[in-house]
């Protein structure tokens, strides 16, 4: 597992085998898929003696567990971690700092192998008390965070991120604190914050070496589809739309052209053809999964909007007739997100006309202000009782 700059394609081959896990409990993946994943899964976790994991699985009925491998497995594993163990004692008694940080570090990145989550956070820990170089305490963070990615453990990616960026302060090289806003973007999106991690990647979109995350062309996929539902239409024109990186690989991802132009350039008939496209990609990925209905309901808003924007009244009709759907669906969506509050307009059901109700900013300002001011007097009003007594 390499902490240092991934290949260029080279993917983390434990992040490979937690999406293909992934899959293989996904109710959308055809049993067909699902016997050839189980295969690569136990190839995978055969090749790295993955023990702990292999049991786990074959507790949760994934894999069929064949007690002879494992005790095979486990073999081997305390075989190596006793010659491990020698040559740190060996580097400990005969030779210096640095190869008494190698041994241990070695010792960290067999535990990784294997997937010993608990004894490889330990093992960093030690090792990090022997790293002097802040560039080779980044490392460490970027193997925790790996580790982090690949068991889902949002706690412990959101401390080294933190980590991270204490040890910025006292110094470290651009190459890696452009390789940690990938991260802290993929963080940023998996846990929802979609505006934060558009700003991320597209920051890095000029910089991105962290093949060992995910290939690029993925990378402009997150970036495409967390500026979408952040971005408003002239800075997506100009960071996304126009950026000559996401124009050079948008045409290896299946729709996404389609999605982000349809959108921009207003065909909203193409855009919702391109949308259903890409759902299948959204749900399939791990990342992105457990958010879909979000995402669903935010890009819907963002296209609902913009058409309205365009807009003091417009007939139901044209807009069904603009999105290529029924009268009936888009009155039932409209009625659910101006419920919600997403969108401000209200529908005339007898003349089958939409009206818009665009809130004004200096009203709504003015509108807050009294708000704050009269919560002022009554807490002014409560303290002078108090002082009063």
């Amino acid at each position: 597992m390499d902490g240092g700059v991934g290949e260029e394609g080279k993917q983390q081959p434990h992040l490979v085998l937690a999406h293909k896990l992934f899959l293989l409990s996904h109710p959308d993946v055809d049993d067909l898929a699902k016997v050839d994943l189980r295969a690569d899964v136990l190839a995978a976790v055969k090749s790295d003696d993955m023990a702990s994991l292999y049991e786990s699985l074959g507790a949760g009925g994934v894999l069929e567990t064949d007690a002879a491998l494992l005790a095979e497995m486990r073999g081997r594993i305390e075989e190596e971690i006793r010659k491990l163990d020698e040559k740190i004692a060996d580097a400990e008694e005969n030779l210096g700092e640095s190869e008494v940080r190698e041994a241990h570090l070695a010792k960290s990145l067999y535990f990784i192998t294997v997937g010993e989550k608990e004894k490889a956070l330990e093992q960093l820990k030690v090792t990090e008390g022997k790293t002097v170089a802040v560039g080779q305490k980044m490392d460490l963070v970027f193997h925790t965070l790996q580790i982090g990615f690949f068991y889902m453990d949002f706690d412990l990616i959101s401390k080294s991120i933190d980590k991270a960026k204490k040890l910025f302060e006292e110094g470290g090289d651009w190459e890696r604190k452009n390789r940690l806003k990938v991260y802290e973007g993929l963080y940023c999106m998996a846990t929802r914050n979609f505006k934060k991690a558009a700003s991320l990647f597209l920051d890095s979109i000029s910089t991105f070496t962290t093949y060992e995350l995910f290939p690029y062309d993925t990378f402009i996929f997150y970036t495409v589809l967390t500026s979408v539902i952040s971005l408003d239409r002239v800075s997506l024109k100009a960071k996304v739309v126009d950026a000559p990186e996401i124009l050079a690989v948008i045409g290896k991802v299946p729709h996404l052209s389609e999605f982000l132009n349809s959108l921009y350039n207003c065909q909203y008939k193409s855009f919702f053809a391109a949308f259903s496209g890409l759902t299948e990609q959204i749900k399939l990925d791990r990342y992105l999964q457990p958010h879909f209905r979000y995402y669903m309901r935010e890009v819907r808003t963002v296209v609902y909007s913009q058409f309205l924007e365009s807009y003091k009244s417009v007939t139901m009709e044209a807009m069904a007739s603009a999105f290529g759907v029924t009268v009936d669906f888009i009155d039932l969506e409209l009625s659910r997100f101006i419920a919600a509050g997403k969108l401000h307009c209200k529908i005339d059901k007898v003349a089958g006309v939409l009206e818009t109700n665009r809130p004004d900013a200096r009203n709504a300002f003015y509108q807050a202000t009294i708000k704050q001011g009269d919560f002022l007097l009554n807490r002014i009003q409560k303290l002078s009782r108090v002082i009063d007594l």
